[in-house]
């Protein structure tokens, strides 16, 4: 039997649309939006479709605590990314749990951070939710979604690509490849899918293949895969040539959209 939908959710707001389209398919619903997000991340478009908004800063566990617990929520979701420049900033704002949460991990990986994090909002009884929640006709399909299918040389470099890139997510480094010729120009780590595209594309100089693929085990409260028209615009300016991520696993933000810019560019979206 399938479960029923809480009431209301507590959203967690990063960047990017993710969390918009969640709150619009929530509201659509009927589910009470109440949004926390991130001073330098979330969007003011969030005001539209949520039925409260509080900002803060990433490092106020406290405060964040505190406004959920008062307004009577019990599930959590996260959605967008927090730029990993604000929490190595040294002038973040945090309180006594941000420094004791971050004190005790053994490292400072995506899981390890998000794991910690989500046993935290357990404790204050707080359930955190699949990310996918709601969006699940979000999913990549399988196939090339694009016109222009990829070539025999770069049906090869997507095979090895997603190799390694299953290899970083399995010890939790990062989700993206670049590849060229079987040459790995660019592994993402913390600083995101749009740097490490602009990085390996800078070597590759053109014709670099992107491979982004789902962690194995992956915990699909957070950090799930997420491509959109940012990530096309990125590869237009790496010069990249390919996009490969995976089906059913990775979120297309604004399909439509995204497909018809890599279609006019010229560029290969693939699913596998």
């Amino acid at each position: 039997m399938k479960s029923a939908l809480p009431a209301t959710i507590g959203l967690i707001a990063g960047n990017g649309r993710f969390p918009l389209l969640f709150a619009q398919a929530a509201r659509r619903q009927g589910i009470k939006v109440v949004v926390a997000a991130s001073f330098g991340d979330a969007s003011f478009l969030v005001y539209l479709c949520a039925d409260e908004v509080r900002w803060f800063s990433p490092g106020r566990f406290k405060e964040l605590f505190g406004f959920f617990r008062a307004r009577g929520v019990k599930s959590i979701l996260m959605a967008g990314q927090i730029n990993p420049d604000t929490l190595f900033n040294k002038d973040l704002q945090t309180d006594d749990e941000y420094r004791a949460l971050f004190a005790a991990l053994a490292d400072r990986r995506c899981d390890t951070i998000f794991g910690a994090v989500a046993e935290r909002l357990k404790l204050e009884g707080l359930e955190l939710l699949d990310s996918t929640l709601l969006l699940k006709g979000f999913l990549a399909p399988p196939g090339t979604l694009t016109r222009r299918a990829p070539t025999e040389i770069q049906l090869a470099d997507i095979d090895f690509g997603l190799g390694i890139a299953k290899h970083i997510g399995s010890i939790d480094i990062g989700q993206t490849v670049v590849i060229k010729g079987k040459a790995i120009l660019a592994i993402e780590a913390m600083e995101g899918t749009d740097r490490c595209i602009l990085r390996g594309g800078a070597i590759a100089r053109e014709g670099a293949v992107v491979v982004k693929a789902s962690k194995p085990g992956q915990d699909s409260r957070f950090d799930v895969p997420v491509i959109g028209p940012r990530t096309i615009a990125t590869m237009l300016q790496a010069r990249a040539a390919v996009l490969a991520i995976e089906a059913g696993k990775t979120l297309i933000i604004d399909r439509d959209k995204t497909v018809s810019l890599a279609n006019r560019k010229g560029i290969v979206i693939v699913a596998a």
